[in-house]
């Protein structure tokens, strides 16, 4: 019978392997500490955010990866050039979010609360996928957790493009 060592180790070293391969495949354009996101405004339900706006591949790849905070009035939208299904991961995120998906008219399909960031090397081995449970949409929005709930957004909730 193998030793907790035995089967520990392998694991561990997976992990890393599998951590590191995650990381150096990420385009590097999106590693950039600086990278900058257009802005722009949405409206869901009665509240406005200010959103930055990942339409390229290497700004959805980057996402809110590195950045410390966002406050209530804020989000990222993730725009797409047709409905599909849309996976979301929390890669090298600092804090949880909320994340919402919606259709291309706007309607809410699923929402996600309070997904918790995956930041070490076995977290990220093992950090989950998140997609909507397979339904298709357009647009995806990601908002710091508790968000969902302060707002009461629900399946009704709409979301309205003022300028992205």
């Amino acid at each position: 019978m193998a030793t907790r060592a035995q089967v520990l180790v392998p694991v561990a070293i997976a992990a890393v392997i599998i951590g590191v391969v995650g990381v150096l495949t990420i385009p590097s354009e999106s590693k950039l500490a600086d990278v900058k996101f257009p802005r722009g405004t949405v409206k869901l339900g009665d509240i406005v955010l200010n959103v930055q706006i990942a339409q390229t591949d290497a700004q959805k790849t980057r996402g809110l990866m590195f950045q410390d905070e966002l406050s209530y009035d804020q989000g990222m939208i993730f725009v797409f050039d047709q409905e599909q299904v849309i996976p979301i991961w929390m890669l090298n995120m600092q804090f949880p979010l909320d994340i919402i998906w919606f259709d291309s008219n706007g309607n809410l399909v699923h929402i996600e609360r309070n997904l918790q960031p995956c930041k070490s090397a076995l977290e990220t081995a093992t950090c989950p996928v998140v997609n909507a449970e397979g339904k298709i949409a357009k647009y995806v929005l990601e908002v710091s957790s508790g968000f969902v709930d302060k707002y009461k957004i629900s399946q009704s909730s709409k979301l309205e493009i003022i300028s992205i």
